[in-house]
């Protein structure tokens, strides 16, 4: 499973963006996908995921100014990220897990973690 993840960019405290992600490659469905990010010298760490149904989570972190989306048809995720502090800087990575039935039975597995987008907050 492929990821590209877009929308990145510099911008200043205070200000909004929004990263798209979408996904491809051979599977039947989606079922959770996420936004992950790595800031300079830190591990990376979860930001937000959704499930299929909708159902969302989030880091304390972002939470009230972060909102994650997805569109199915377009096997896509989004993050909306308004209010960014100098301290959201980080290269944020999109990941997924997809269903491939074969027969019976259903694989899940996760997608590569690809380039992922670099958003810049100055401060």
């Amino acid at each position: 499973v492929q990821l590209q993840a877009s929308g990145g960019g510099l911008v200043p405290a205070g200000g909004s963006l929004r990263l798209s992600c979408a996904a491809s490659g051979n599977f039947d469905s989606i079922d959770a996908m996420g936004w992950y990010r790595q800031a300079p010298g830190k591990e990376r760490e979860m930001v937000a995921t959704i499930g299929s149904t909708g159902s969302t989570n989030y880091a304390d972190s972002v939470k009230d100014r972060f909102t994650i989306s997805r569109d199915n048809a377009k096997n896509s995720v989004y993050l909306q990220m308004n209010r960014l502090k100098p301290e959201d800087t980080a290269v944020y990575y999109c990941n997924c897990k997809v269903i491939k039935t074969y027969g019976h039975s259903d694989i899940s597995t996760f997608g590569s973690w690809g380039q992922g987008t670099l958003v810049t907050v100055s401060s």
